[in-house]
């Protein structure tokens, strides 16, 4: 079984470092980049379960739910992952966006 474990614990530590962030904060786009982040990693896990399907939208939920949003994406992504390479780069994924979120 695939160790999906690094993917976890990056967006683990993203969504804590979400929650623990300022209303200010996240207005100033951390919450954006959240969302951003698990919509892609919802499409991510929709087109390989249905490669032949259009991916659905993630709604947005409002910038107090963008953590929930990221950890419920991952794990959906963790999944449906197939290689340590996929998981690298869905860590990556996450890194990248907590950074541009500044948090």
């Amino acid at each position: 079984m695939l160790d999906t474990t690094p993917l976890i614990r990056a967006v683990d530590h993203f969504a804590d470092r979400l929650r623990a962030a300022p209303q200010s904060r996240l207005q100033r786009g951390a919450a954006a980049e959240a969302l951003a982040l698990a919509r892609e990693m919802s499409r991510r896990a929709q087109l390989a379960e249905e490669p032949d399907a259009e991916p659905r939208l993630m709604p947005d939920a409002g910038m107090f739910a963008a953590a929930d949003q990221i950890m419920v994406a991952a794990h959906d992504l963790a999944l449906v992952l197939r290689s340590e390479e996929e998981v690298a780069e869905a860590v990556d994924l996450v890194e990248q966006a907590r950074k541009r979120a500044g948090v």
